[in-house]
């Protein structure tokens, strides 16, 4: 009698989309509280938000260069709580930035959060209130970057330990759709726990399911060969792409360098493709809360239901990880050339936020479905772009390309945003008219002064009409999401044309 598999895997890929799960539920606490609780509160502009998340992802991407080889050397296990861990308490420290600012200003740091508000209101120079607040959230952020870089190379090492090259974009889906969960449910828990309960409870709430999570994870995983629950059928499943000889074992035991990595065009495939990607979904992420604050006037509780609709269109991405296995199976395709089928495919569908903005005119849901059909396809994207590095690069050396590629991607992710803080703030001024009449004719002391948050809402109060410039910059950037995709396709392409495994 044939044994039957075991499915202990799948136990695993839940773990990974759980943790997934919460780590975009951190990312997201910041991006929606900021316009309702921190702008009154520390007097921010977009620029200012556009530079904390601008530097989050760039010690993101630092961090993943050096997460990956980190997980390579600690192991999946020990790489992941270390991470998860650390990247809890970045999350949980976010909510004492303003105690921290309230002590740094007046010495007095023993104070409780209502106090810590009443003080910094009292403050008189604004300045100092918001250069001291955004360096400490830049702080928390920095905290809480070098923790999540290690989530994605340590998920999809566990990945390659857990599951063979057919199986792994589906995997990876999978626990890739937690990034989609978090964001879903996000908007529907976040706000109303500020609301209900203060912002910074918002931060220490979410912050804490990490330590929840470790707990499992601690007495679940175990690398399959080693583990009770999983049998020789799942084993030999699990291993049948790996050939069981000497100089196998032995080719797999070597760790390349970093410097070998790099000299794989592979290597510079999937950076390239992260680079030109990442940012889009990081950009969807941080600011489609602030587009419908700042385009059609919603606060966060009222976004939360065209959010929420918005992350359940990209739910979609599950099809990331079905598509390019119907290649490998039913057409007999190769991986690589099965998932760069997928993947130009799947770079079609963000073209379509070029005309976002402009339909936007007529309702927010024709912009909140773009952005939704455009999130599922950079989903059904990142899971396949994963997956070509465990298809091609030995397990030893899988979380050192991915942490490459994640830096990569974290470079791309700090140049939109900090593209789009200066240039949202710059469209918010230029572009804005009173009356028929350019904003900086009528206050020309804002071409260089910082403009107040609530000016154009006082100037509509009076009587004026005010046309708000903020949404042709939104259309710059979502044009320049549209086409990042198939750029990305054809350099990749280019760059490793034929599927070949590096041994």
């Amino acid at each position: 009698m044939t044994l039957k598999p075991s499915s202990f895997r799948w136990t695993i890929c839940s773990l990974l989309f759980i943790a997934t799960t919460i780590n975009y539920l951190d990312r997201q606490v910041l991006s929606l509280t900021w316009k309702d609780y921190l702008v009154p509160e520390f007097h921010w502009n977009n620029n200012d938000y556009g530079n904390i998340t601008a530097l989050f992802s760039i010690f993101y991407a630092v961090s993943m260069l050096f997460a990956g080889r980190f997980i390579d050397k600690m192991g999946t296990k020990k790489g992941f709580l270390y991470a998860i861990a650390i990247w809890s308490i970045g999350a949980c420290l976010h909510a004492f930035c303003g105690i921290a600012t309230s002590g740094w200003i007046t010495g007095d740091w023993f104070v409780s959060f209502a106090e810590a508000k009443d003080t910094l209101e009292k403050v008189s120079n604004v300045s100092l209130v918001i250069s001291t607040s955004v360096t400490l959230f830049i702080f928390a952020r920095l905290i809480l970057a070098i923790g999540e870089a290690g989530n994605f190379p340590g998920a999809i090492k566990a990945t390659a330990e857990y599951f063979p090259k057919k199986d792994r974009a589906l995997a990876t889906s999978i626990f890739n759709a937690g990034a989609t969960v978090g964001a879903l449910a996000a908007p529907l828990t976040i706000p109303f726990i500020a609301k209900s309960m203060g912002w910074e409870m918002a931060f220490i709430i979410i912050g804490g399911l990490g330590f929840v999570w470790m707990g499992f994870w601690i007495f679940i995983y175990q690398k399959p060969e080693d583990h009770p629950k999983v049998n020789e059928a799942e084993l030999q499943y699990i291993q049948q792409d790996e050939e069981v000889t000497e100089n196998a074992i032995k080719v797999e035991e070597r760790k390349l360098t970093f410097k070998e990595c790099f000299q794989y065009k592979q290597t510079w495939a999937f950076a390239f493709g992260k680079f030109m990607t990442d940012g889009v979904w990081w950009f969807y992420l941080f600011w489609t809360p602030a587009y419908l604050s700042s385009v059609y006037n919603m606060d966060s509780t009222q976004s939360s239901i065209p959010l929420f609709v918005l992350y359940m269109i990209t739910l979609l991405s599950i099809i990331g990880g079905w598509l390019p296995k119907y290649f490998v199976d039913k057409l007999k395709m190769n991986p690589y050339a099965g998932r760069m089928r997928a993947m130009l495919i799947f770079a079609f569908f963000p073209l379509l936020a070029i005309v976002a903005q402009p339909l936007g005119a007529t309702t927010f849901w024709i912009p909140v479905l773009i952005i939704g059909i455009a999130g599922a396809a950079h989903q059904a994207w990142s899971a396949n772009i994963f997956s070509t590095v465990s298809d091609m690069f030995p397990k030893s050396a899988v979380a050192t390309i991915v942490g490459i590629g994640g830096m990569a991607g974290g470079i791309g992710s700090f140049i939109i945003n900090k593209s789009s803080g200066v240039l949202f703030d710059y469209s918010h001024k230029a572009w804005t008219t009173i009356d028929g009449i350019p904003l900086l004719e009528k206050f020309p002391q804002y071409s260089t002064e910082r403009m107040p948050e609530d000016l154009l809402t006082n100037l509509e109060k009076s009587g004026a009409i005010v046309v708000d410039g903020i949404d042709k910059g939104y259309m710059i950037i979502f044009t320049v999401c549209g086409i990042a995709y198939l750029t990305a396709w054809i350099v990749m392409k280019l760059l490793v044309p034929k599927y070949k495994v590096i041994k």
